[in-house]
């Protein structure tokens, strides 16, 4: 009896240690698949998170096909040309509210992208990175979060900062003051300084440690630490690999044209294949690769309409004949004089960035130049009357204004208005994949000898994509830059240096002492840098987007004063059940 107890409790004994380790032999150990545990532990796989977050800010700022996208580029430079005058985004006070999409737009990828950021960073530590690669790969990383952290104060003021991995749900986050948030952007990029290396270091499009101190002169301003963001700015303009590029260079020198039209050319943005020592960080573009499959897309949303534009018959004032004036519309074949894109009208400059701006010294400032904006163009279509004559310059323009006013008005708001040619597609050395070709295999040319771009679908890279590498930071931003900080401290006179530095290369009047200000500074920053990134987050930094949206914008009508600062997303109020959060006043 004693042995058979002896053997049962042996085995209820085995049977309680098989217990205990049932969790353990139960647990699945990843060693032929990817999962949380084993990811971000190489060096390939930790550059591959680094590739997403490159991926994802090249997307934010050129996929602009949707209407949240759109209304990042108005305030004072812009306004819709469609659902004019008082829908969608031309109507801030219905568009920008909690419940709407452009609460979530920036939202949503900046918690996306810090996530990431957290979580190369924490498992850094413990990963085979060697030193030199762990320093590389914590720069980026930081250099990432401090950026999306930099936008979500600016658009929204007191937000969540968090700079930990989140492994699991949360419901109680505590808004963070903004201030607070600019400087986890400082601390974050002043350590990025130390780890990145210098731009001559890196291949073109990698963050580099020029990179992260404009950024950080843009934050030191934020947090009004003036003499810091003037130090910090001068750190890159000093650079001795860093120049404004004052003379004609890159793959079309030889041409017509001027040093701020090289900036823009095909192959002129890296500074490895052009010598362009003014580029800080360029978003590359790689044709028909699938890991990058957009490129910028203002040529759609910026662009004018102009396959739809008519022209009268200026001979037979009985009958007027109708016609297309570029191509035939069903062919859609676009010129490249043109850009060679299908526009559809949305972005419309506003009058006061086309005309206001540039005051006396008109097209004679190399910004404003008939090479960069273009301000007419000569009708290609052999079937429309006035076939090879200029649109405006030979009067086609103006006799429809006579002979229809509400017709030339609808074609001024969305069909004609000048091209924003720094994104346009003008170089006989595009992909020749998106030029229309003969059966022969030759190119096709319009009326006017000119190669054309042929149009398949919207999503197609030959209708709307510039098919080039794009600025993200380049010096002329940092000039600016300074010359704000210079403001904000009261030193006008080195302002004014720094402005004048951008309109003695610009072919345009110096500045005068007496203009510096920094309404005069934001008329600077868009003759210098308008439409290479979003206006609107430039005039919320400064808090002038109600000012100057309800001055310069024919819609800004529907501006009203709290619109300095977006909404919380209501669904963030609800999700975060456990801390209550108030909206930003006004909403």
């Amino acid at each position: 009896m004693k042995k058979k107890l002896n053997i049962i409790l042996s085995f209820l004994l085995l049977l309680g240690v098989w217990s205990c380790n049932e969790e353990k032999w139960l647990t699945e150990e990843p060693y032929s698949f990817y999962a949380p545990e084993n990811s971000y532990s190489t060096v390939p796989q930790l550059k591959l998170s680094l590739n997403y977050l490159y991926n994802e800010l090249r997307t934010f700022f050129w996929d602009i096909n949707g209407d949240n996208a759109v209304f990042m580029h108005l305030g004072d430079i812009a306004y819709g040309g469609t659902d004019f005058p008082d829908g969608k985004f031309n109507n801030t006070r219905t568009w920008l509210v909690p419940t709407a999409g452009m609460a979530r737009t920036v939202w949503d990828r900046a918690y996306r992208c810090i996530q990431n950021a957290n979580t190369i960073i924490n498992r850094l530590e413990n990963s085979a990175a060697g030193a030199d690669d762990k320093a590389f790969i914590e720069g980026e990383a930081l250099f990432f979060r401090a950026f999306w952290y930099n936008y979500l104060a600016i658009m929204y003021g007191d937000v969540p900062v968090y700079t930990e991995e989140i492994t699991s749900a949360k419901t109680d986050f505590v808004r963070t003051p903004r201030k607070d948030v600019y400087t986890q952007a400082r601390m974050d990029l002043e350590r990025a300084v130390t780890l990145l290396l210098d731009i001559d270091k890196v291949d073109d499009g990698r963050i580099n440690k020029q990179a992260a101190q404009h950024l950080l002169a843009e934050v030191y301003i934020s947090l009004e630490d003036y003499a810091k963001a003037i130090e910090t700015a001068s750190a890159v303009i000093n650079h001795p690999q860093m120049n404004l590029m004052t003379s004609r260079f890159g793959t079309r020198a030889n041409e017509t044209g001027d040093p701020y039209w090289d900036l823009f050319q095909y192959n002129n943005k890296n500074r490895k294949s052009s010598g362009n020592k003014e580029s800080i960080l360029v978003l590359q573009y790689e044709h028909r690769n699938s890991g990058s499959p957009t490129g910028y897309n203002f040529l759609r949303q910026g662009f004018p309409f102009y396959m739809d534009i008519r022209v009268y018959n200026m001979a037979d004032q009985a009958n007027p004949e109708v016609v297309t004036p570029t191509v035939p519309a069903t062919e859609g074949l676009f010129p490249i004089s043109l850009g060679g894109a299908r526009g559809i009208g949305v972005i419309h400059p506003s009058d006061y960035f086309l005309y206001d701006i540039w005051g006396t010294d008109g097209t004679n400032d190399y910004r404003n130049s008939p090479y960069i904006i273009v301000r007419d163009f000569k009708i290609s279509n052999q079937q429309a009357a006035g076939y090879g004559e200029w649109y405006v310059a030979d009067g086609h323009a103006d006799l429809l204004k006579q002979r229809n006013p509400a017709l030339y008005n609808a074609y001024m708001l969305r069909n004609f208005y000048p091209f924003i040619m720094k994104f346009g597609r003008t170089d006989n050395a595009l992909p020749d994949d998106v030029l229309a070709k003969n059966s022969d295999g030759s190119f096709r040319l319009n009326g006017l000898g000119e190669r054309v771009f042929i149009y398949t679908s919207m999503t197609d890279p030959s209708a709307n994509s510039s098919l080039k590498d794009e600025y993200l930071f380049r010096l002329g931003g940092t000039y600016l830059l300074r010359a704000e900080a210079y403001i904000k401290s009261n030193q006008l006179t080195l302002a004014m240096n720094d402005i004048n530095a951008l309109r003695n290369r610009a072919n345009a009047t110096p500045a005068q002492l007496s203009q510096i200000n920094l309404d005069y500074l934001m008329d600077e920053q868009m003759r210098e840098r308008y439409f290479e990134d979003y206006r609107i987050m430039t005039l919320l930094r400064m808090g002038k987007f109600v000012e100057r949206t309800r001055k310069h914008n024919p819609m800004g009508h529907n501006v009203d004063d709290h619109h300095n600062l977006f909404p919380i997303p209501f669904s963030e109020i609800e999700r975060n059940r456990d801390v209550k959060w108030e909206n930003n006043p006004g909403y």
